[in-house]
């Protein structure tokens, strides 16, 4: 998923306003933060393959650190135990825990299985609702969409940066969700390496909107 996991950080301000959108961002797009750093160290591994899923052409060959179902439940602990140091909020660190793993939990979804049970073990697992287009596109458009409700409910406006950072990402988001469904696949692993470490753009984004709104 894309947007499906932005939609978790967006509902996340409808049971706890305390943590920051941006934070709510980082913890639920940690995994996909990590990942690029540790394909370019040479860490983990993939490949493009057109016709590996019928809506990604990316072959995710080896990436137990940051995608495992353990590893998962690992950086969502850290992240939580970071955040309740410098916060001394018990809800909201619960909160990002699971928005950490709630990654996994949708990968789990929409991947083939190649996702591994923890970095010792070869177990893979995921449900495959990339290989159903129409399915996966209604799903994640309607949990995106019901974030956005959420978040809307939950925060309001302070001034008029507050409605057009919104609303200009929500545009973002979903030209680039559907350019990647419909558009021409990639050709370039460091192109989509690259990619993917630019989503730190849209963590910021996150922290901007929430100064602007209450």
């Amino acid at each position: 998923m894309f947007i499906g996991h932005y939609a978790v950080g967006f509902a996340g301000k409808s049971i706890d306003k305390r943590p920051s959108l941006g934070t709510m961002f980082l913890a639920v797009q940690w995994l996909d933060l990590l990942w690029p750093m540790l394909v370019l160290a040479g860490v983990e591994k993939f490949s493009i393959e057109p016709g590996n899923t019928v809506l990604t052409p990316l072959n995710f060959i080896s990436y137990p650190w940051s995608h495992s179902m353990l590893m998962a439940m690992v950086w969502g602990l850290l992240f939580a135990l970071v955040y309740y140091a410098n916060s001394k909020h018990k809800k909201g660190s619960i909160l990002l825990f699971v928005l950490v793993f709630s990654h996994w939990v949708l990968d789990w979804l929409t991947h083939r299985p190649d996702l591994q049970l923890s970095p010792f073990s070869e177990t893979r697992t995921g449900l495959s609702l990339w290989d159903h287009k129409w399915l996966e596109i209604c799903i994640e458009t309607a949990v995106f969409l019901l974030g956005v409700w959420l978040y809307t409910k939950a925060t309001k406006a302070k001034n008029k940066t507050g409605n057009w950072s919104f609303i200009s990402l929500i545009a973002f988001l979903l030209i680039i969700y559907f350019m990647n469904t419909f558009g021409p696949p990639p050709t370039d692993i460091k192109m989509v390496t690259w990619s993917a470490l630019a989503q730190w753009l849209l963590v910021a984004w996150g922290y901007w909107i929430d100064r602007n709104r209450v």
